[in-house]
């Protein structure tokens, strides 16, 4: 297992065509122009691309897509999986990694259920014993109904097949500096937030998983090279910048106003989201 995800990721949207159907073209396209723009990999199937209400031959062909753009380009590809059932869980990342060339899982905290953390924790090791994928946890509480702990995550780092965590908890919290000051050099801190990228990325975070980054690729890249290479004062100045946009662009639910956004610049055909979400007002 020797995937460290690193730089910024695309949380990549799936573009629809005016009848509904996944604009295979546009999903194509749009991969690779986030990679011209300086994306370090893409993520498919995540709540960006509206992974739950895309049937099962519809998600193998938005993966097929992703990981041949990203096979010929020379970049990582995350795909989304998981629920809250972890038997579900297991074949749902083996199915992956038969059905696709891909680099690791996204496997999101268990939701609805509300288990303890520690069922939590016994999820993850179950998935991960059984992976035959590096796995990324998804620590994204406002949407799962639980989180996942400092503690608990670094007893996680230790698996051998759990190399990150993108860490979308709604703010920069002690667990999450605290994450960042005891994680181990071989477990990757993901930035999960589009508004607080540039303070995590100050704080050490490897990179950083972002639906606003379908739109502003160029900016987050730069953001991500400027923190690396310590030009402290021209990173503040960008990430601070960047906040009013994606505050924009993350003020309906995920990814209407993103898509509203790449159809107003021509980048997709339609801003056409699937219900129960509502396409945007451009």
């Amino acid at each position: 297992m020797t995937f460290r995800p690193t730089g910024i990721l695309v949380a990549l949207v799936t573009p629809f065509t005016d009848r509904g159907d996944v604009a295979t073209a546009d999903l194509e396209r749009l991969a690779h122009t986030v990679i011209d723009q300086g994306a370090a990999g893409i993520v498919a199937l995540g709540t960006t691309g509206e992974s739950a209400t895309l049937g099962p031959q519809e998600r193998r062909d938005v993966v097929r897509i992703c990981a041949a753009v990203c096979r010929e380009r020379g970049v990582p590809i995350v795909v989304g999986v998981g629920s809250n059932d972890t038997a579900g869980t297991v074949r749902d990342v083996a199915n992956l990694h038969v059905d696709a060339d891909v680099d690791a899982a996204l496997v999101v905290v268990p939701y609805y259920s509300r288990p303890s953390e520690a069922g939590v924790v016994a999820h993850f090791e179950h998935v991960a014993d059984r992976s035959p994928l590096p796995l990324i946890l998804y620590n994204v509480p406002y949407r799962t109904g639980q989180g996942i702990g400092c503690e608990s995550l670094l007893r996680l780092a230790e698996h051998p097949r759990i190399v990150g965590v993108k860490q979308a908890v709604g703010a920069v919290d002690t667990d999450t500096a605290r994450l960042l000051a005891h994680a181990p050099d071989d477990f990757a801190v993901l930035a999960g937030e589009d508004t607080l990228v540039s303070p995590l990325l100050a704080m050490g975070a490897r990179g950083a998983i972002l639906a606003t980054a379908n739109v502003c690729t160029r900016e987050f890249a730069e953001l991500f090279d400027l923190w690396r290479r310590g030009r402290i004062a021209e990173a503040r100045d960008l990430g601070s910048r960047l906040v009013d946009l994606a505050s924009d662009l993350m003020s309906e639910p995920n990814p209407t106003r993103i898509k509203a956004a790449l159809a107003a610049q021509g980048r997709i055909g339609t801003a056409n989201v699937r219900l129960p979400l509502l396409t945007a007002e451009r």
